[in-house]
């Protein structure tokens, strides 16, 4: 078995336990995932790793109900860095405008990699949010949303975005989507990583 081949399955390893772990709230071994200086963003949350594993795990002992899964994988490794792009669905529950329901969020999760010490982990995860529907859990249940509201946020996530805020989240505005001037900024923010950028480029936190 090649090193790389060793670095593909490994990195391939860290992607699903991140997903398994997080949602189980498994969260010693979801921390391992991290590299120290890792940073997580999302349309709820920008921080530091051990700030979204505390707030997630404070959202899940509450009963805040996220989940992801998995889909298919592209590695591109330029040791010790990588770029792991994974498809993937978001999906929350909660109650909107009095009516419990489902929103489904599919994009890709975006993480710029590290291997330090013969380990590799996350130094930033940036998901892209491509498209998302929400639907009552009850068909016969009838929703109406407040337009100008979903009009604030963009395409790709703005009914996540829209269930968020009515849970109280502060939801971030300008989040990459399938196309569009912020994903472009990001395919090169990884580019430059993958050549030994200092950075990941990310805004501070």
């Amino acid at each position: 078995m090649t090193d790389d081949l060793m670095d593909r399955l490994a990195i391939r390893d860290l992607v699903e336990n991140w997903a398994v772990w997080r949602d189980a709230g498994d969260w010693e071994r979801f921390r391992t995932v991290w590299h120290d200086d890792g940073v997580m963003m999302a349309t709820w949350f920008q921080g530091v790793a051990d700030d979204f594993i505390r707030v997630s795990r404070e959202g899940f002992e509450k009963g805040v109900n996220i989940l992801h899964f998995l889909g298919g994988t592209s590695v591109d490794v330029a040791e010790p860095r990588a770029i792991v792009q994974t498809k993937m669905t978001i999906a929350q529950r909660g109650n909107v405008e009095g009516v419990v329901c489902d929103v489904v969020c599919t994009g890709r999760f975006y993480d710029f990699l590290e291997k330090r010490d013969g380990k590799w982990g996350v130094v930033l995860r940036q998901p892209i949010y491509e498209k998302d529907r929400l639907d009552p859990v009850d068909p016969a249940a009838h929703l109406e949303l407040d337009a100008e509201l979903l009009g604030r946020f963009p395409e790709g996530y703005r009914h996540l975005a829209y269930m968020q805020t009515k849970l109280g989240f502060t939801v971030k505005r300008d989040m990459p989507g399938l196309k569009g001037e912020e994903v472009q900024k990001l395919y090169a923010r990884g580019k430059a990583w993958l050549q030994g950028s200092e950075t990941t480029g990310a805004a501070p936190i």
